[in-house]
């Protein structure tokens, strides 16, 4: 299958493919043997959690398993793929066995400020960078990232045809969840510990009621409307109860001249 290069100053070889899913039961673990055996014996995967939704941090995660029995992490596939208590059972087990691997938060604030997919390159940069050691080789799930000073494959579904991607997705979901239920304590009245901030019924109604809070990300179109809307309804003005009422401004007959 045919590989389109993509060349940066500090990046020798970032390329991207497609790939079809293979389901067999090992193919989750081909692409980093054939990496191995062309002389790459550390290779990261990277991947990213909380691109879709309307509110909480974007998360990403990178990992280089190891190479043999040790690196076949029972049950781990894409994340998407697993329910939360499977993957907090393949989270445990990834990061006991991972030769490396590492977390960046990128809050609501740089998401606002830079946009989606520039914040979402940074971060996969980052996760990248800070793991110690270094990997030989580096696959990304869907997106090529420059600047990373080593070759690396940016893989369509990476989650779901590369062991170390599914890793990191594993590590950056589960990470993301527990953020999210964090921030439930914290604003209770949006159900975060529910929906993780996607956009479900009960968060745009929940949105409508009480309209945003700093979590939510301003660039999306519903958070916006819902923002608009209840800085509307604030400056409603309301007489109160205790207004005197015009009609009693009115002089009694007896009062005319």
């Amino acid at each position: 299958m045919a590989l389109r290069s993509i060349h940066t100053e500090s990046s020798p070889a970032v390329r991207a493919r497609r790939t079809i899913v293979d389901d067999r039961p090992d193919a989750l673990w081909d692409m980093e043997r054939s990496l191995r055996r062309r002389g790459f014996s550390a290779v990261a995967g990277a991947d990213e959690a909380g691109r879709g939704a309307c509110a909480g941090p974007l998360v990403a995660a990178a990992c280089v398993l190891p190479s043999g029995r040790r690196g076949r992490v029972p049950g781990l596939a894409d994340s998407k793929l697993l329910t939360p208590a499977a993957r907090d059972r393949v989270y445990a087990e990834v990061v006991d066995r991972a030769v490396a691997w590492s977390v960046v938060v990128m809050p609501v604030e740089d998401l606002d400020a830079r946009g989606m997919h520039v914040t979402n390159i940074e971060a996969l940069r980052r996760a990248v960078w800070n793991l110690d050691p270094e990997p030989d080789y580096v696959l990304t799930d869907g997106f090529p990232v420059p600047g990373l000073a080593r070759p690396g494959l940016a893989v369509w579904k990476g989650d779901r045809v590369a062991a170390c991607v599914a890793a990191a997705s594993v590590v950056a979901k589960v990470t993301r969840d527990r953020m999210m239920v964090e921030l439930h304590e914290k604003w209770p009245e949006y159900d975060f510990a529910g929906h993780k901030g996607y956009i479900t019924d009960v968060h745009s109604a929940a949105l409508d009621r009480h309209g945003p809070c700093p979590e939510h990300r301003m660039r999306f179109v519903n958070v916006r409307g819902a923002r608009d809307a209840h800085a509307a309804r604030a400056l409603e003005v309301t007489a109160p109860v205790d207004m005197v009422d015009d009609g009693a401004m009115v002089p009694a007959l007896e009062e005319l001249p």
